[in-house]
């Protein structure tokens, strides 16, 4: 990096040798200071947080005034909070996670008790203490060091006389300190909060298991409605039309020598029958495991879906055979992307990319629509609880115009 290159104020920390002094090093001592001036400033919110929440605590029985009050408190501490995982995140170069219990499913006025219940919660009650006390104390030294010497050639100045050796004295010593002890300090802020606002070990277990229970008894429901469906496909299609040829038959047989010829017709209309009833148990085994599937695997089949849809799409898919299960999964989810893009998006192309890189496949549906996917939706959450059921995931990324973008991402290790 040449001398004075810009560099993001939010760049990592790096804990360089001091010596020699360079105009890099100069210019990353000026940013961490800035930084740390931030901190600083940070300590004024926090105090008043702090002293809400307890105010939140002590008016909790008091006719619900507490809690009307944690309504607006504890979402302030969270948005602070926020800032300083994000920044001292950054600071770090790794994402430091909140870890909150999920509330948003529970009543308004219920959330707060199971805020107090949440250890994530009290992490951040804890951290406002520290951001107006030592955080305080500890942000604004590098602010102080590189600031004294400017006071002291003010008092210099105002003073005159004596006051000027003070003002030579005490202006290098100040700024060696500020020199030596910025970088050191704004890490050791930043490794603070990390291990205050981080979301623990054992919660971020207890969490994954929560989810885990979740995705597992939605893949229940969604496998006990998938046999119905299938059941209900049954007895409707094929079902109905094979006790129907069983009655021509039977009609045939009576009529083959009094009648010949309407027996024939009847069994012409039995072999039709029978081929409409083929076509209907062919329909529900593609239902299940479509042999497109099974003969061509998940980049193949892609392939075949791209065929079949009304709109231009390009297909980028070179995927390994994977085990059954996923392919699947990851078949039927591209699947109803796309349908997606047919029926929803008014998209002129639309594309499928997908990668394997030996424990994780990754597949990428977008089109050139108009773009307002609901994440939400029927369809898509559908897709997300079919990943859900491996450990996978959907992200969609769909702004008002266009385009829409739906990224799935599922664990796979084919040894």
């Amino acid at each position: 990096m040449t001398d004075f290159e810009p560099m993001p104020l939010l760049a990592p920390v790096h804990l360089d040798h001091p010596l020699p002094v360079s105009g890099d090093k100069l210019l990353d001592r000026w940013r961490l200071t800035l930084v740390a001036a931030g901190y600083a400033l940070s300590g004024v919110p926090s105090l008043v947080l702090a002293i809400l929440t307890v105010l939140c605590l002590c008016l909790g029985p008091a006719l619900g005034v507490g809690v009307l009050l944690a309504l607006l408190v504890f979402p302030a501490v969270a948005g602070l909070t926020h800032l300083h995982r994000t920044a001292s995140g950054r600071l770090l170069g790794r994402e430091i996670s909140a870890g909150y219990v999920e509330t948003a499913h529970l009543p308004t006025l219920v959330r707060p008790i199971r805020w107090l219940r949440d250890p994530a919660r009290w992490r951040n009650v804890g951290f406002l203490w520290f951001s107006a006390t030592g955080g305080f104390a500890m942000s604004l030294l590098p602010v102080a060091l590189l600031t004294m010497p400017v006071t002291w050639f003010i008092i210099a100045v105002a003073g005159g006389g004596w006051t000027w050796l003070l003002f030579l004295v005490l202006s290098g010593p100040a700024l060696a300190a500020w020199w030596f002890v910025t970088p050191p300090l704004v890490r050791a802020r930043a490794l603070t909060e990390r291990a205050m606002l981080g979301s623990s070990r054992v919660a971020d277990l207890e969490q994954r298991v929560e989810h885990v229970e979740e995705s597992r008894a939605e893949t229940l429901d969604h496998s006990a409605a998938e046999v119905r469906r299938i059941e209900r496909d049954l007895h409707d299609g094929a079902q109905a039309r094979i006790a129907s040829v069983g009655m021509s038959v039977g009609l045939a047989e009576k009529l083959v020598r009094t009648d010949p010829e309407a027996a024939a017709a009847l069994l012409r209309e039995a072999r039709e029958t029978t081929v409409s009833a083929l076509d209907d148990l062919r329909s529900v085994v593609r239902g299940i495991h479509p042999p497109v599937l099974a003969d061509r695997g998940l980049s193949g089949a892609v392939e075949a879906l791209a065929l079949a849809l009304p709109v231009p799409v390009s297909v980028a898919v070179d995927i390994p055979r994977l085990p059954e299960p996923v392919e699947s999964a990851a078949y039927f989810a591209v699947a109803e992307c796309l349908a997606n893009v047919a029926k929803h998006a008014h998209a002129a192309r639309a594309w499928v990319t997908g990668s394997y890189d030996g424990d994780r496949l990754r597949l990428t549906v977008g089109d050139d629509g108009h773009g307002g996917a609901d994440p939400r939706g029927s369809g898509l959450v559908g897709v997300a609880r079919r990943l859900d059921a491996f450990d996978g995931n959907l992200r969609v990324h769909s702004p008002a115009g266009g385009p829409t973008v739906c990224e799935m991402e599922v664990p796979c290790r084919t040894t």
